[in-house]
């Protein structure tokens, strides 16, 4: 391992010693956990390129009312199954899936239902998503306005 000097806000530091503390590990652990955690979701982006327009227009005829007419997560979800396809976290945002054979389809923001405005209308990260910063900054402002 290399030794890396880096500079942090002290509120930041604090919480990563916090968080440290509450799973008796290093902050250097939390720390290499964390750039792990976004290697994985940037090697997950990167691995689907842009899906071509005339694969689109099927997929998003499939599931677009299903994305509209939702109420949460849960439901979306339930709906999708239906249609054949699954929701799973890539990158930072979601993508479609084949339910069957977990095939990648396309991502949610190709047919027009990006990860934040979804976010911001269930009022929640999509379940077990590893960014969720956008929500923190959205009710941070909500709270400010």
């Amino acid at each position: 391992m290399e030794s890396v000097t880096f500079k942090l806000p002290q509120s930041m530091l604090a919480r990563l010693d916090q968080i440290a503390r509450g799973e008796d590990v290093s902050v250097g652990q939390i720390i290499r956990l964390a750039i792990e955690r976004d290697f994985h979701r940037r090697d997950g982006f990167a691995r689907h390129p842009r899906t071509a327009e005339d694969l689109l227009a099927p997929i998003r005829a499939r599931v677009r009312d299903d994305f509209i007419e939702a109420g949460g997560w849960r439901d979306l979800r339930a709906r999708l199954i239906e249609r054949g396809c699954s929701l799973r976290e890539a990158g930072g945002g979601l993508a479609l899936h084949d339910a069957i054979t977990g095939r990648f389809l396309c991502r949610t923001s190709e047919i027009g239902f990006g990860y934040p405005t979804l976010m911001r209308r269930f009022a929640a990260p999509f379940p077990g998503h590893s960014q969720t910063a956008l929500l923190d900054r959205m009710k941070e402002a909500a709270m400010k306005g």
